[in-house]
């Protein structure tokens, strides 16, 4: 169980976005749109199961220190357009590429690499006390993991490969308050899957956006993005999930 555990918590390393910090906003206006660009950092923190061909997956507490060990590399950013009519996009991007190797039993080498992409079509419909931003669109996963494993754990089976992306509905909105002159609250949520591709996805969001200027600001939220997914049959070696 250890070694499954080992193999699972590799597997799900970043499946959960928790925690984000967006800086250097930078938002321009051209003609009659408007333009906002965000790189951004995040501490992670995951929880939950996941499974892939037999190595059946254990519950999986993964906390940033782990995450932050194993790490590779990362690339982080969101974007939006936004007409003077109130339509626009959303766009987000989230790729890492996570590495582990270990001399005892178990998951001798593994390599994880995720990208995460958003892409919604919004509507801006302002409020007495705020602006409200109506979305729909997709959100998109795109996993290859490659994984050794120690024939003692996984009697027969050496190397592990998945290689599964798959694209989500969503709907959801976002709400904005000024707080004051130079700080925006922000509450955010959105559902999808539907049982289209994944049975379930959705996003919680709340945080707030100081404004240094008219170009640059600083984001600071906490994020909680769930995912329920799965193909092929359980207990064969087409078989992969994400619970988390």
């Amino acid at each position: 169980m250890k070694n499954v555990k080992m193999l699972a918590t590799i597997l799900a390393l970043t499946n959960v976005l928790l925690f984000t910090i967006s800086a250097n906003g930078v938002a321009a206006e051209e003609d009659d749109w408007q333009f906002v660009v965000e790189p951004y950092l995040q501490a992670t923190n995951i929880g939950g199961d996941t499974n892939m061909g037999r190595a059946v997956g254990a519950d999986v507490d993964v906390d940033f220190g782990d995450i932050l060990e194993k790490l590779e590399g990362a690339f982080m950013i969101s974007g939006s357009a936004f007409h003077k009519s109130g339509w626009g996009v959303l766009v987000d991007y989230g790729y890492m590429k996570l590495e582990s190797d270990s001399s005892g039993s178990g998951v001798v080498d593994a390599e994880v690499r995720q990208g995460v992409l958003e892409a919604f079509i919004a509507k801006q419909v302002p409020l007495e006390q705020g602006l409200l931003e109506v979305y729909t669109g997709i959100r998109w996963w795109d996993n290859d993991i490659d994984v050794t494993v120690d024939p003692a754990a996984l009697p027969g089976s050496v190397n592990l490969s998945v290689h599964e992306d798959w694209v989500d509905p969503v709907i959801g909105a976002q709400f904005k308050m000024p707080l004051s002159d130079k700080f925006v609250g922000f509450l955010r949520g959105d559902v999808g899957g539907f049982g289209i591709v994944s049975d379930f996805t959705a996003l919680v969001s709340v945080g707030f956006q100081y404004r240094f200027t008219d170009m640059i600001s600083l984001d600071v939220r906490y994020k909680a993005l769930w995912v329920d997914y799965e193909t092929g049959t359980a207990g064969t070696s087409d078989y992969y999930s994400y619970n988390t």
